[in-house]
Parts: structure tokens; C-alpha cells; sequence
């Protein structure tokens, strides 16, 4: 795969999103750019409009300022910017606001150039660099375990991930690659108020969770929260987005269960509409996913919180087997054992639909599918 050489003015040109962009490889030297900030906020119309991603209900449309934008970049800056990265490359395509961020301003910000690629096939960039930032969507660590030597040739790598929850991979890729050569800072927000918060980590259990600089608990103003408490994670932020012709909220309620253990850090303890309780235990749902994903040898597999008349809540497992394998190709003997509970019902699909960063889109139990047991 070559990848083009492209111009500060010719990347940011096209409205962000645009296929020509998104859909192709291609390198920026902001090394030997001049002026970024007159380059960036020359380019940029003053507001940059994203969809949500689909994962819980219909996409709607949300506004971010660029000024906020370019602001939000130099937080992301910040965080990589002691590993001292010579070279960004990138794989989260620029069609939202974490891909926007990362891929064409997080460079702009550090003075480095990016290379970008779109596919999972190809050939990994000769970036001339001994320290990099790669910019992951949830198959890039699935891809670095399988170009080990292209990571081992450079002295460290700086994975900046904001997605779905890590895979199982990603741990599997911080061992593989050592915590001298290896980091990964992780990034929680969304569509609709960017940057919320990060972590930093090498080995072992990640570390708490820690507010952008600007970010602050909207709990922190005296509404009730309290150390060693569970509680909705609502946050208030000068760069939260708003829906076009609307003003912009005065805080954010993320759909988020939090264990503040401070003002500044929480402990994230998952997605409200994702922890279910099943017979007396508490399940949370994407890290079920990532466990079974792990083991069930199949394409792709999704969980769905349904209604149970008896117990109040209940599990269906929806899985995509590989091709050329049918119903009976997928051994589900260890979902009981890793969830468990055995699911109300396992859907056999043909496919799940993702969004760009990977995430799930919004399921529901009108999926033409073959229902079996486990």
C-alpha cells in the first residue's frame, strides 16, 4: 500500500469526513509545516458537525466549535507528548470526533508527521522514527500482534485508544511488546461532550480514571455524590457539544456508573444501560463481550439486556459464525462458564453492524436469526 503525500491545505480542504480523506492512505509532514494554527483554524469551517455513532438508538447530529476542537487536540498532545513521539500513524478514520482529534489535528499539534490508513491489508509506513503515536480503533492491537518486528524496530510506542472497551488484545499486545517499549493511554468521552477523561498505562490493572484538565464532576458543585459511591457520571465542560439551532448544555449526563474517589478521578464501573443483574448477579456487558470474544471461535459476537417477565432482566447472546461455518460450527459450551448465567437465547446472525470506531450498533431481537440453546 503507498501512501500519498498530501499537504496541510489539501487535508484539511475537503469537509471533514469526506471520502477522499477517509477512504485512502496518505502522509502529512506537519514536521515542515509553518504556522499550524493559522493553517488548522484558517481550514476549518467554525463549526464541525458529527453523528453519533448508532450504538444506543438513531444517529443525530452534534455540533463542536473548531476552536474547541483545536483545544480538545493539545489536551491529546499533552498526554503523549513525554514519550517524545517523532511520527503519529493512524488507522481511526477522520469521519468522527475521536478520528477528527487524532488523526488530522493531534499531529498539527505535536509538529510531526502522520501517515493514515484505512485497511487492515496492507503494508505498515516507514516513518524514519524511533518513537511513534499509533491512533487505534479495537483491530489495530489484533494488527500490531501480527507485526511484532515492525514494533520492535521502533524504541516506544504510544497506543492513543478511544473506542468501545479495550479488547482482549490489548492487553495481549502490551506483554507481547514489553513496558519499556509499550503504553497505552486510554480516552473516555463521546460525540456529544469529546474529552471527558484518560488513563495511562503499561502493565498490569489499568489505573482510575482521570478528568481532562477542563472537565469537572457536575457532583463536585455539592449534588450528592460521595467518595465510595456509585453513581451516574455527569460532568460539565466548556467544549460539550450542542444539536445545530440549540444552545449548548450546561452539563452532560453520559449514561455512565462512576466510583468517584475524588474530585478529579473515578473508577469506571461500566455503561448504565449495560450492567444487568441475572438471578442475583451483577453482569457487565462489554466486558462479558470481550471475554467470550476471546474465546468462542467465531466472527463476531454481540450481548443484549432483554425483559424477563420472572427475574426483571435477562441475557441474549447474539453470535456471527465464521464463513463456510454454519450454527454448529460455533462451541458454546463456555458462554455459561465465563457469563455465568446460560442466556435466555443465543441469535445466530449473519452479520452485527459496527460503527467506525467499532462499536456495536444498536441491537435488537428483530434480527432475522436462527435461535439455538446453549
Amino acid at each position: 500500500m503507498g501512501y500519498q503525500e498530501l499537504t496541510p491545505e489539501q487535508l484539511l480542504s475537503p469537509a471533514v469526513g469526506a471520502a477522499e480523506i477517509t477512504d485512502r492512505a496518505w502522509c502529512v509532514r506537519w514536521d515542515t509545516a509553518a504556522g499550524a494554527d493559522e493553517l488548522v483554524l484558517g481550514a476549518l469551517p467554525p463549526a464541525l458537525g458529527f453523528d453519533t455513532s448508532g450504538s444506543t438508538g438513531p444517529a443525530r447530529r452534534w455540533q463542536h466549535s473548531r476552536d474547541n476542537a483545536w483545544r480538545e487536540a493539545g489536551m491529546l498532545a499533552d498526554f503523549v507528548r513525554q514519550d517524545e513521539p517523532g511520527a503519529v500513524v493512524s488507522f481511526a478514520p477522520p469521519v468522527h470526533v475521536y478520528g477528527t482529534l487524532a488523526t488530522l489535528l493531534l499531529p498539527a499539534r505535536l509538529g510531526v508527521p502522520v501517515w493514515y490508513r484505512p485497511d487492515y491489508i496492507g503494508a505498515m509506513p516507514d516513518t524514519g522514527q524511533r518513537r511513534i503515536v499509533v491512533v487505534a480503533t479495537p483491530w489495530i492491537f489484533s494488527l500490531l500482534l501480527r507485526h511484532m518486528d515492525w514494533v520492535r524496530s521502533f524504541e516506544h510506542l504510544t497506543v492513543l485508544y478511544s473506542s468501545a472497551m479495550l479488547p482482549a488484545d490489548a492487553g495481549a499486545f502490551l506483554e507481547a511488546a514489553g513496558p519499556r517499549r509499550a503504553a497505552i493511554v486510554e480516552l473516555l468521552g463521546s460525540t456529544e461532550t469529546g474529552g471527558i477523561a484518560m488513563r495511562r498505562w503499561r502493565e498490569g490493572e489499568p489505573p482510575a480514571w482521570t478528568l481532562f484538565p477542563d472537565v469537572r464532576l457536575a457532583d463536585a458543585d455539592g449534588d450528592g455524590a460521595e467518595d465510595g459511591t456509585a453513581v451516574p457520571l455527569v460532568i460539565r465542560s466548556p467544549r460539550l457539544a450542542h444539536r445545530p439551532g440549540e444552545p449548548v448544555p450546561q452539563q452532560w449526563r453520559t449514561g455512565d456508573l462512576v466510583e468517584p474517589l475524588d474530585e478529579r478521578t473515578f473508577r469506571l464501573l461500566g455503561r448504565i444501560g449495560r450492567l444487568v443483574k441475572v438471578n442475583g448477579r451483577r453482569i457487565n456487558l462489554d466486558e462479558a463481550e470481550h471475554l467470550l470474544r476471546a474465546t468462542l471461535d467465531c466472527a463476531d459476537l454481540g450481548l443484549l439486556a432483554v425483559d424477563a417477565p420472572m427475574i426483571g432482566e435477562h441475557i441474549d447472546l447474539y453470535v456471527v459464525p465464521r464463513p463456510g461455518t454454519g450454527p454448529d460450527g460455533v462451541d458454546l459450551a463456555p458462554v455459561r462458564a465465563i457469563l455465568g448465567v446460560r442466556p435466555r437465547r443465543v441469535h445466530v446472525v449473519p452479520r452485527l453492524s459496527r460503527s467506525a470506531t467499532g462499536k456495536l450498533q444498536h441491537l435488537s431481537t428483530s434480527h432475522t436469526d436462527s435461535g439455538i440453546a446453549t
